[in-house]
This record gives structure tokens, sequence and C-alpha cells, in this order.
């Protein structure tokens, strides 16, 4: 049976419920949020849309330990400044513990979260953040006026697990980018709103990219492994990339490597999501999503011939997890199907995305 079109409205008044009504005194919440709408899309597609979801406690604590990552970078490079002086508090107390960790981990030539997975840090992380969210989020994120409201999954404290409710993971893969959005937006101001994060902060505007953008100096990584199993040509046109040449003799010529699924749809960097393309095919697709075409090429290319070498190559700097983003990707066809999106063919070709 079809989700109705009232329980859907249901889900996005409780979000919104949720951030009016609900007791921030801390970022943690926004981050479950923002961590339960990932693993929902992250999940292959079910038949069934009123399927219940379980979510084990660990596959939250990688997804905060993501989330939080880049917030333990220094805001700022003041040199005359100790750098743990120039981390973002998360809340009005004492700096979070999650921040802290991260911080000492990166100071330790610890360069992404799955270098901190294989590390001797990550046990310690691991049970300092499930401890985290025993004794916050978990059980406060549905507590709206003072009451608890389980409107998203049962508040049971015997198991190692949440449940989603019949329904509530088709909502949260329905509404992803609005929930994301919302919950974004609602961090960026309670970090704001702060006061010991003033004088970090300054121009505030930058705040959002810091916290939540795309680390071009990291993509760059890709770029040879796509250059060769591409046989440099790029991705999208199949023209040659001409990589060795410099890219003022022409704009065509310069190599670019592109969030297949794009980065505004799904904020993760994925091994497996990266493709190699001139910047002017990487500029006219922008946020699109690619045509069925471009779709079956990339399946063909990353998921089923080259998985195994993007893995071995990528995975000291990304996620190389091909089921996700084999996941990712249905999804988000899916969403552009079910809303009548228009798919990028080329240039300034778009074609419909048929249901």
């Amino acid at each position: 049976m079809p989700v109705s079109q009232q329980k859907q409205l249901d889900f996005i008044t409780f979000i919104q419920r949720l951030l009016v009504e609900g007791d921030f005194v801390a970022t943690y919440k926004y981050a479950l949020l923002h961590a339960i709408a990932d693993i929902c899309i992250e999940q292959p597609l079910r038949d069934d849309p009123n399927y219940e979801l379980v979510i084990p406690f660990t596959e939250i604590v990688e997804k905060f330990v993501i989330l939080y990552w880049q917030h333990a970078v220094p805001f700022s490079a003041d040199a005359q400044v100790d750098e743990s002086d120039l981390l973002i508090k998360q809340n009005t107390g004492k700096q979070a513990k999650i921040i802290s960790s991260l911080f000492e981990c990166q100071n330790n030539n610890i360069k992404n979260t799955n270098q901190l997975v294989k590390s001797e840090y990550w046990s310690g992380i691991k049970r300092d953040t499930l401890k985290t969210l025993k004794e916050g989020p978990l059980w406060r994120l549905q507590k709206l006026a003072k009451q608890d409201n389980c409107f998203l999954y049962p508040h049971d404290k015997t198991v190692q697990h949440i449940t989603l409710k019949p329904s509530i993971a088709f909502c949260f893969r329905r509404f992803y980018d609005l929930v994301v959005h919302l919950a974004r937006s609602a961090w960026v101001n309670k970090i704001q709103s702060i006061t010991a994060n003033q004088n970090i902060l300054g121009n505030q505007t930058q705040l959002h990219d810091f916290l939540f953008g795309v680390k071009r100096q990291t993509i760059t990584k890709a770029k040879p492994i796509l250059l060769e199993i591409q046989k440099d040509a790029c991705f999208y046109c199949q023209k040659p990339l001409n990589s060795n040449r410099k890219s003022s003799d022409n704009k065509a010529s310069k190599v670019e490597i592109d969030h297949f699924i794009p980065f505004t749809k799904y904020a993760n960097d994925l091994g497996h999501n990266f493709v190699a393309a001139h910047s002017t095919c990487n500029n006219a697709k922008r946020d699109h999503l690619a045509a069925i075409e471009h779709k079956d090429r990339w399946f063909e290319q990353n998921i089923v011939q080259h998985s195994n070498t993007l893995n071995d190559e990528l995975s000291q700097y990304f996620n190389c997890d091909a089921q996700r983003s084999e996941s990712v990707t249905s999804w988000a066809y899916q969403i552009a199907a079910n809303n009548g999106a228009r798919l990028w063919l080329g240039g300034k070709e778009f074609m419909d995305c048929i249901r």
C-alpha cells in the first residue's frame, strides 16, 4: 500500500514541530536528524514503502563522526592563537567531547574518517560517541514541549538499535533535501547563537560552507585513477580529456572531478561517485542529475567493472562502499522521477526523467 499524502504531510509537520518545539542546548539533535536521513537514503530501495527500518547504534555513531569531522578543524588559521581555541563550540558549556577527540586525532596525522576507523583511536571514540548518543539525543530528539512524542521511532532502551515506524524511512527518502536543509540551517543558527563562538566566527557567511562544504583538494586524489579507467576520455562527452595539456591552452582540456550524484543532493564524498570530465561538461551539468544513459555508463564503469580498483586506490581518502553509492544513486533517480525532474544530457540539452 502506498504511503498516503496525509502521512507524508504528518511527517513534514512533525519535523517542523521538532525544530520549533524541541529543546536544543547543543547541536547533537541536528546531527542525529541528519544522520537518520543519510542512513535512509543509503539503504537499497524496498518494494514496500511502509517497511520498518532498523538502524543499529553503530551506524549512527559512524554518521556522527563523519558529520562532525570537519567541525573539529580550527575555523581560522591565526598562528598567534592556540588551535584548540579556534574550534567551534557545539553547546553553551565546555567543548563537546566528540570535537575534542576528533581534533586530537587530526593532530596525530589522521587525515580522514576512513583512516580513523582503522586507527587505535577508533574504539575509544566509538565508545564515547555511543555514550553521548544514549545519554542525550537518541531519547531527547522527539521530546516536544517537554513531552515524549515518539513519531519517528519508539523509545526502547533495552536494544542497541532504533526502529523507524512504518512509512518513516520512506518519508526521509522522499523529503531528504528538505530535512537536511532544515537540520543544517538550524545547526548553523545554533552555532552562531553560542556566545563563545562569536570571536571565532567573524565572517559568518563562510560558516555553512566550512561545516558542510565539499573539500576540493581532497577530491583531486581521485583524478589519476579516473583518468586511467576512463582511458583519458571525458565521462560525459566521451571525447579526449587531453589531461597532459595545460588548461590555459584550451578551456575544454581542463580536467575536473565531478560528483556523479551532485554534492548538493547528497553531501558525502563516496569514492564510487566520482567521474572525470571536461570543465565545460562539468559546468554544464552543474547540480543536475545526468541522463539515464550516463547513469547506465556510471554503473558499468564504477560499480561493475572497476569497483575493486576504486576501492583499492581511494579507500584511504574516501568511503568506498559500492553498495552505498548504488543505493544513493537509485534513490536520487527515484525522487527525480517522482518529481518529474529534467535530466542533463549534454551541453544545453535536457530530457524528461520518466517514471
